[in-house]
């Protein structure tokens, strides 16, 4: 299917997002409507800006790596919301805005007079994403509560990492991104609603209930058998064979744990009697002698290279793979086939690779049409062109550190 040029931007491109709020879990999911082709209007504090762009890894006193990947196809904006003048030009704004995008601590946004009820007033169709640890409701919501509480209360910082240390992170800020999709969907959600009716409501995502949503049958688990997931490493309780397994000269990942796929996994290791073993020959059976079937798996794939581990699983039709670092990605053919990397054009670091859109859509693709914006850079276009303001007046705002 070939591409619509009437959204050569991607899905979103008749949409305007105004983005406040600061770090990640608000910018991320503004960074995944600013790849569909929405446009995304960063407002920041004047002379301060988000502190995401200075946060990551850095040489001393370049800007950040991580910036213009959060930031990439946005719009930037500076505006003072602790001014009752700023909170007066974010109403005008409102007004040709599709979606206001926040994660402040709840109540932040009505004290300055821009909560949902008053904003609504102005614009009956807005959907306000709200991002926030605890969510807008209960005795935890006006808490701080950044990503990492979010995972702990979760449930996934405990059964991360390996039995023998104590609970551990996934080494990404992935309670903040998992809110930010979960903050996306809902405002994609709204949108088909307001199709449907012109009204406009509030996406509410909490960081611990979005990771909350991923932990399967954890909660399930406990209520009906008393059962408490532990720290496992590398396996899954009771999901086998599917862990790490040592080769003669390093690592790979089998994935057998489906009752056929172990099947062609026994006829390539050239034990086909496993199958029918009844230690083996089903879901609960491998579960409960995993320890076992997982050494018998290892004991093969160490006489072999991981090459021809590789070979021989693709050959069968078994799930297989390396754990790929970032050297591995960037030579690895299928992600250059599907461009999962691309390399960009940065005003100060010159060509600068980072991940692509994701998802590939057919017909209204996304993709990065620019760079991360500096503080301020869009002030002249947003308020001249959009409200109208002229220069003397962004001028006067200016000297009154309004914008």
């Amino acid at each position: 299917m070939s591409a619509d040029p009437k959204f050569k931007n991607g899905p979103l491109s008749d949409l305007r997002v105004l983005e406040l709020g600061t770090l990640l879990a608000g910018p991320f999911c503004g960074q995944l409507l600013g790849d569909m082709g929405a446009e995304v209007i960063k407002i920041e504090p004047p002379n301060q800006g988000d502190p995401m762009r200075t946060w990551g890894r850095q040489k001393q006193g370049e800007p950040s790596l991580w910036w213009p990947v959060v930031a990439r196809n946005k719009k930037a904006i500076t505006l003072n919301m602790r001014e009752a003048e700023g909170q007066s030009i974010l109403r005008d704004l409102v007004k040709k805005a599709d979606f206001v995008l926040e994660n402040f601590r709840p109540g932040t946004m009505e004290k300055w007079g821009c909560g949902y009820e008053e904003l609504s007033k102005i614009n009956p169709g807005l959907i306000m994403i709200r991002v926030s640890g605890f969510g807008q409701t209960g005795p935890y919501s006006r808490q701080a509560g950044f990503g990492a509480i979010g995972e702990a209360m979760g449930g996934l910082r405990y059964v991360v990492g390996d039995p023998s240390t104590p609970p551990s992170r996934m080494g990404i800020s992935i309670g903040d991104e998992l809110a930010a999709v979960h903050a996306a969907l809902g405002a994609l959600s709204a949108l088909h609603y307001r199709e449907k009716t012109g009204r406009g409501q509030v996406i509410d995502s909490a960081i611990y209930e979005a990771v909350l949503n991923m932990m399967e049958s954890l909660i399930t688990e406990y209520d009906k058998t008393n059962y408490i997931r532990e720290r496992t490493g590398a396996i899954l309780p009771n999901v086998a064979p599917s862990n790490v397994y040592p080769t003669k000269d390093g690592l790979v990942l089998i994935a057998a744990n489906q009752d056929t796929v172990f099947g062609r996994l026994c006829e390539a290791m050239g034990k086909p009697e496993m199958a029918k073993d009844e230690r083996y020959n089903n879901h609960q059976a491998r579960g409960t002698n995993q320890v076992e079937l997982d050494d018998k798996v290892g004991q093969w794939t160490k006489t072999l290279t991981t090459k021809d581990v590789l070979a021989a699983m693709d050959k069968s039709g078994v799930p297989a793979g390396l754990i790929y670092r970032a050297p591995d990605m960037l030579e690895d053919p299928h992600f250059k086939a599907r461009d999962a990397i691309v390399t960009t054009d940065h005003p100060h670091f010159g060509k600068l690779k980072m991940q692509n859109v994701a998802p590939k859509l057919s017909a209204t693709p996304g993709g990065i049409r620019t760079a991360a914006p500096e503080l301020g850079q869009h002030n002249k276009e947003v308020y001249g062109q959009l409200l109208g303001l002229s220069d003397e007046r962004l001028a006067e705002l200016a000297a009154a550190k309004v914008i």
